[in-house]
């Protein structure tokens, strides 16, 4: 068994777990369908939290006792966890710029490239906090600033290494649509092939480094975007993923007691045997999806990261299908957008 779900709290965990998941995929539908709903939670919300995280720090720096005593201070103060929501929350921004032609930048040719960038930061802050655990504590165990226990290992390193070779599995980075409705920023390319590897490497993060949390973020927070990206919202997992894990981010962060103190928290059984077996898996698949992406690339004859390998697959084609129509993205492209601009998002959705 992965998680100590059982026993008399058992269902309170898996109850947790399903409402979890449904408010992720309500919110990220909030979130996608509407600039109201995007602009609430990733510039209002994280403005709060920010203010709070700041007045919590302050007050601890002080010696005040209720910010001593904060679970955000004592539960939350890793550098992983501040890094994880910000980077998060920027790559929401810079996704809602470019669907909805926000700024010269949101225009540029250049710009399309920020999805890979920013996901690429987000793996590799999690690579990064793998590695640190096998070099801290590499066949025994260490207690990290939020006083978790962690067992350092191999397990650690080929999920490092796994991470690592996810980045190189996104390909065409600047195959970047605007959807109908500019509801979604599509990234076609990006199919199932990723979305597993990156699910199987990510969850293997969670297992390893926040074994206190991998039932929701682990599960359900992984869950969330790929239900919506392989059923109804096709070419749009990636900005599912980026919505969702900021929306849970800045709730962990300012109520970290619900997954740590609650009658639904639930714990993975942090074995160091058990993480090596799923280290493996993750280390597998994504050692595979590249290698299938540059059979793809050499039989198509392209560079990979240049240009998209999956054309002419059913998810490529069917998100590729969503996209707006050339007249329409110019019918709601601002009156700033240049001739230069304006020609390269025509050129894009023909």
């Amino acid at each position: 068994m992965l998680f100590d779900v059982y026993g008399d709290t058992a269902i309170y965990q898996w109850i947790g777990m399903i409402v979890v998941l449904l408010a992720l995929i309500g919110l990220n539908e909030l979130e996608r369908r509407t600039k109201v709903g995007g602009l609430t939670v990733f510039v209002g919300a994280c403005a709060a939290m920010t203010v709070y995280c700041i007045a919590v720090e302050v007050g601890a720096a002080m010696g005040a006792e209720w910010a001593l005593n904060n679970p955000t201070h004592t539960d939350m103060n890793s550098w992983f966890h501040y890094a994880k929501v910000y980077a998060a929350t920027a790559g929401c921004i810079g996704f809602m710029m470019l669907k909805y032609s926000w700024t010269k930048i949101g225009r540029s040719q250049w710009f399309k490239c920020f999805p890979f960038v920013i996901v690429a930061i987000n793996i590799m802050i999690a690579v990064v906090s793998d590695f640190e655990s096998a070099v801290r504590a590499f066949g025994t165990t260490w207690v990290s600033s939020e006083g978790v226990v962690l067992y350092g290992g191999w397990h650690n390193v080929f999920n490092g290494i796994a991470g690592i070779l996810n980045i190189f599995c996104m390909t065409g980075w600047f195959g970047i649509y605007i959807s109908k409705k500019r509801q979604d920023m599509l990234w076609p390319d990006m199919t199932w092939v990723f979305i597993i590897a990156y699910d199987l490497w990510n969850f293997c993060y969670t297992y390893n480094c926040l074994p206190t949390h991998s039932w929701y973020c682990g599960v359900a927070l992984l869950l969330a975007p790929t239900i919506a990206g392989l059923i109804w919202n096709k070419g749009g997992w990636i900005q599912n993923r980026a919505f969702t894990l900021a929306t849970w981010c800045m709730f962990c962060q300012v109520c970290p007691m619900f997954v740590n103190d609650s009658i639904f928290a639930a714990q993975s059984v942090n074995n160091p045997d058990v993480n090596l077996v799923v280290a493996s898996l993750a280390l597998i698949a994504n050692i595979a999806a590249l290698a299938y992406i540059l059979y793809r690339a050499k039989k198509l004859g392209v560079n990979p990261w240049t240009h998209e390998v999956f054309v002419g697959t059913k998810d490529f084609v069917k998100a590729m299908g969503r996209r707006e129509s050339a007249e329409n993205v110019l019918a709601t492209t601002p009156k700033s957008a240049t001739p230069e601009e304006l020609a390269r998002l025509e050129a894009a959705h023909k």
